[in-house]
């Protein structure tokens, strides 16, 4: 019997869970980020079955709590082979075969089922939703809550049971870059939080300044970005910031971000017990940022600059004007040759312009 189910799946009363995964170990994005924030040990077995190439498009992966009560198995059902690959509705059809296969083994009377290879795998839901229909009609027994594509739950109610990082002082100065970023923000407008958009760019100029923080950023849509400091965030999420999600969020949605409460105070016991060598940069960011402290406002501070920095690097600013301009037909639209040259004085004053040839 398919029931539509509707708010948080991991959460849902039912002997199994779900999860959608790739055949390559990677749970990066969407649904399968928050099972591994949500289940660990299920994370770490799906990645030792990854590394010894088991597994397979058509074959779950069935993770077993042994946990008396509901949500004992997570059934992790491969819908893609590469991460970066469109889902394929052949592959979602063997895999339901095979998954109806597991719920009869293991006699599971209830289970939740998100919207198989739709999302991130690019397929649309009126075509996987008969798919699915047919493959449970043999199952009539079986209570099945069929989760529609609706998007994520908010970030606060996604279940985190990772174990909480010790703060390096690469987190603890983003953490506390971010507390002061906000407060300065908070004065010129009310704030809920910062967004990731921000925080991007908050590590970009800390890296900058000379902050060691090994990011490597390159050109993205919004400026200067670096994939890798979505990891960082993804092990500080549930513990440190609340907000950054399952990265389901379109980036112009401006979702906030919130340090949880008891951050700022773990941060200032950190900067106690370390000593406060990074309070220079700190300092230099609040001023370099001062007036900037707007997503679109640091994107444009933060684009300028990267521009600049490109090969061959530049401080001329009819180049860095016609540089920025070219970067995107949004920036050209977003970014008028005014704001461009305001963010090009604040960079001068700041030192942080290539010095002039003269050759």
């Amino acid at each position: 019997m398919i029931v539509i189910g509707h708010g948080n799946l991991l959460t849902a009363d039912a002997d199994a869970l779900v999860n959608t995964v790739n055949t390559v170990g990677v749970m990066g994005k969407g649904i399968a980020l928050q099972f591994k924030r949500a289940y660990p040990a299920n994370y770490a077995a799906y990645r030792a079955a990854c590394a010894a190439d088991e597994v397979k498009l058509g074959r779950m992966l069935v993770f077993d709590s042994a946990r008396l009560g509901p949500r004992r198995y997570v059934i992790n059902f491969p819908t893609k082979g590469h991460w970066r690959a469109n889902s394929k509705l052949s592959d979602i059809q063997d895999g339901l075969a095979d998954l109806v296969r597991i719920v009869r083994e293991r006699q599971i009377s209830s289970l939740a089922v998100p919207a198989l290879g739709c999302g991130n795998g690019g397929l649309r839901w009126d075509e996987v939703r008969p798919v699915i229909e047919r493959a449970f009609a043999e199952i009539p027994h079986v209570r099945v809550l069929l989760f529609p594509p609706e998007g994520a739950p908010d970030p606060a109610d996604m279940p985190v049971a990772t174990e909480k990082p010790q703060l390096t002082s690469g987190r603890a100065i983003l953490l506390r870059a971010i507390e002061r970023y906000l407060q300065r923000a908070r004065t010129l407008e009310p704030r809920d939080g910062v967004t990731v958009l921000e925080i991007q760019k908050i590590a970009y100029f800390l890296q900058v300044l000379g902050q060691p923080l090994r990011l490597q950023f390159g050109r993205g849509r919004y400026g200067p970005y670096a994939e890798n400091l979505n990891h960082v965030l993804d092990r500080l999420e549930g513990h440190y910031l609340t907000g950054f999600g399952d990265r389901s969020a379109r980036v112009e949605e401006l979702q906030p971000i919130r340090l949880t409460d008891g951050t700022v105070e773990a941060v200032a016991d950190w900067f106690g017990t370390h000593g406060s060598a990074s309070c220079d940069v700190l300092d230099r960011l609040a001023h370099l940022t001062d007036g900037f402290e707007a997503p679109y406002s640091l994107e444009l501070l933060a684009t300028v600059h990267y521009a600049a920095a490109s090969h061959p690097a530049t401080s001329d600013l009819d180049e860095l004007t016609e540089r920025v301009r070219n970067w995107s037909g949004r920036k050209a639209r977003l970014f008028t040759a005014a704001h461009i040259r305001l963010a090009y004085g604040r960079l001068k004053s700041a030192g942080l312009l290539p010095a002039l040839s003269l050759a």
